[in-house]
This record gives structure tokens, sequence and C-alpha cells, in this order.
């Protein structure tokens, strides 16, 4: 049950335990209505357990950070060379 519906279920149960006042016999609509609203409070502290949980996040070790210059691009015949060619190898593989 997700937070919406949690909500709605209290403010449902709310009505019928606060605001209607009519007596059907056989079903006592203030009894339906605290069900409701327990119900709605019920899937709202189990929703919200379930998000602490899934969010929580792992404390790594601080990561270094260096500084490095930007590249530095060719010049041929005062025009900038923007195409390079990188060949990369899986570790592993021969050469």
């Amino acid at each position: 049950m997700g937070i919406g519906a949690s909500i709605f279920l209290i403010a449902l149960g709310a009505i019928f335990a606060f605001a209607i006042d009519a007596n059907l016999g056989w079903l006592d609509l203030n009894v339906v209505g605290w069900v409701l609203m327990l119900a709605g409070v019920a899937g709202l502290i189990t929703t919200l357990y379930f998000w602490n949980t899934r969010r929580r996040t792992v404390v790594a070790a601080p990561v270094r950070q260096r500084v490095v210059a930007d590249p530095v691009v060719p010049v041929q015949d005062e025009r900038v060379v923007r195409e390079e060619y990188r060949e990369v190898r899986r570790p592993g593989y021969p050469a």
C-alpha cells in the first residue's frame, strides 16, 4: 500500500467515524471508520519503514580527486584537429 492509499484510508475512516451519523442497524459506521483509520495508519507506517530501509546508503571511504590539466589539442597548418583515434583493449586480452 502506498502513501496516497494510506492517507485516503485514514481520511475515509475519519469521515465514517466522525462525520456520518447514520444508523444502519446491522453495521456500525463508527467501528468501520476506526478500522479504516487503523488500516491506513498501519499501511503508512509499513510504507515509510520500507522506504527508509530502501534509501539507506553505504558510507564509502573518501575519494581522492586530482586535477588534470586540459588536454592539449594538436595544431596542424593553423587549424585544430578535433578527431582523435584511441585503441582501448580489455584487460586480459592479448595485445
